[in-house]
């Protein structure tokens, strides 16, 4: 999302005269957009700003904006800690950057807008056409969360949940897709909470899997208590809906996802995954991890090793419980450290030979792969398939924006490698 986001506040910056540069040294204005997930998320922007101070120590300063949830989370702190910081914008109120800016450029110093305005922001931005234009891009359709999990953040930095008009999202599609955009990822941190008058994430996939030139349409990141019965069945109904879920368990644990007020168990997990399979064999899970939460027990622990050896997920992010400051969780009694590493490093462990497994079984398979970009590195390729995995061939044909059939050959931790199955080339290469 703060992809997304960055891409906006660029779209809407250029109004006021401002390009992007990939050169730090020549930039007027440096916007430094920022995620307050994890632990030290705050020390890394007085790191970054060092880094600026340092490259600009003999030229003129440029304005410095922090924006995104560190900003929203920890504002007056920021500004009143380093006053090399100009000006501080919440997530939900990037929709003013220009006005600030344009504040700034006329020595208005230490600005905090960190107001929750979702609505006008979106008013705002949706003015503003949308100019990314890779290959596969992101369309934000819902933000915030009203389920107050008591290690989560994103309720006190993005607010309550907003779900966008299916009119503005399909504008917004078309616009990708007449960018040149083959793939659009829905997002939202409960993406599959979107509800607007009355009409949910499927009724917005049907919408969107209409626009002709689109072909693959993903979402994340969703929550087990929304995965409702329409969402499963449109895994079956629509073609362009790729076949992996992002879908965070959090722990393996009854007791432990109670302690989270994660409002779901894992019989309730597990009958989603069921119905899934149901309507779409080949459907395949991610997951997110939390290790060490207060309160987890060695038992607790092999319940959650238990459920990723049943499920089989293809890919999981797993990190040591971070206590968030403002969260319920923040004050609970910890898992001792070296408890909570040596716990982690077991179950990476576990995670990383279930998804080798998986890999190695593509091996000699021919997958669907979108290519998206040409390598720095010669005539080669990268691209993903159905289910996200990297792949990457040598070609001295363009492939960027194709879909090819592809003959797995090899593979290494990261990437699968592969040659053009010359006797199934896919009808986009083709035509």
């Amino acid at each position: 999302m703060n992809e997304y986001d960055s891409n906006r506040i660029l779209d809407l910056t250029k109004k006021i005269n401002y390009v992007s540069t990939e050169k730090l040294s020549d930039a007027d204005c440096y916007i430094l957009n920022t995620c307050h997930i994890r632990e030290k998320a705050t020390d890394k922007v007085y790191h970054e700003i060092g880094r600026i101070k340092k490259e600009f120590r003999n030229k003129k300063k440029p304005i410095v904006l922090i924006a995104g949830c560190v900003a929203q989370a920890e504002g007056e702190v920021l500004l009143k800690k380093d006053k090399y910081i100009d000006a501080v914008i919440g997530p939900q109120s990037y929709h003013e950057i220009n006005n600030m800016i344009l504040n700034l450029e006329n020595n208005e110093k230490s600005i905090n807008f960190t107001e929750f305005d979702v609505i006008k922001k979106f008013d705002i931005i949706k003015q503003i056409k949308n100019s990314d234009s890779k290959v596969s891009s992101f369309l934000t359709i819902q933000e915030g969360c009203d389920k107050f999990c008591k290690f989560c953040v994103v309720p006190y930095t993005r607010g309550a949940e907003f779900s966008r008009s299916i009119n503005e999202l399909v504008e917004e599609a078309k616009q990708l897709v007449d960018n040149g955009i083959k793939e659009i990822t829905l997002l939202g941190q409960n993406v599959n909470a979107f509800n607007y008058d009355g009409k949910k994430l499927s009724d917005l996939i049907i919408k969107i899997s209409k626009i002709k030139e689109l072909k693959r349409i993903r979402y994340t990141t969703s929550h087990p208590r929304d995965f409702t019965d329409d969402l499963i069945q449109i895994h079956k109904d629509c073609e362009k809906l790729m076949p992996l879920i992002h879908l965070p368990v959090q722990s393996g644990s009854n007791k432990i996802l109670e302690n989270m007020n994660r409002k779901h168990t894992i019989e309730e997990y597990l009958e989603i995954i069921e119905k899934l399979k149901k309507v779409r064999p080949d459907v395949e899970l991610s997951s997110d991890f939390i290790i060490g939460y207060p309160g987890e027990t060695q038992y607790d622990f092999e319940k959650t090793v238990e459920l990723i050896k049943k499920i089989k997920f293809i890919n999981l992010y797993s990190f040591i419980f971070s206590a968030r400051p403002g969260t319920p969780a923040f004050n609970l009694k910890k898992v001792e450290k070296d408890l909570a590493k040596e716990r982690l490093t077991t179950f990476q462990n576990i995670s990383k030979k279930i998804k080798t497994n998986y890999r190695e079984k593509l091996i000699a398979k021919t997958l669907p792969v979108l290519f998206e970009n040409k390598t720095k590195d010669g005539n080669r390729y990268f691209g993903r398939d159905e289910h996200f995995n990297s792949v990457i061939v040598d070609s001295n044909d363009n492939l960027t924006g194709k879909t090819i059939n592809i003959k797995i050959t090899k593979l290494n931790q990261n990437t699968l490698f592969g040659e053009i199955n010359s006797k199934l080339v896919h009808k986009d290469f083709a035509a």
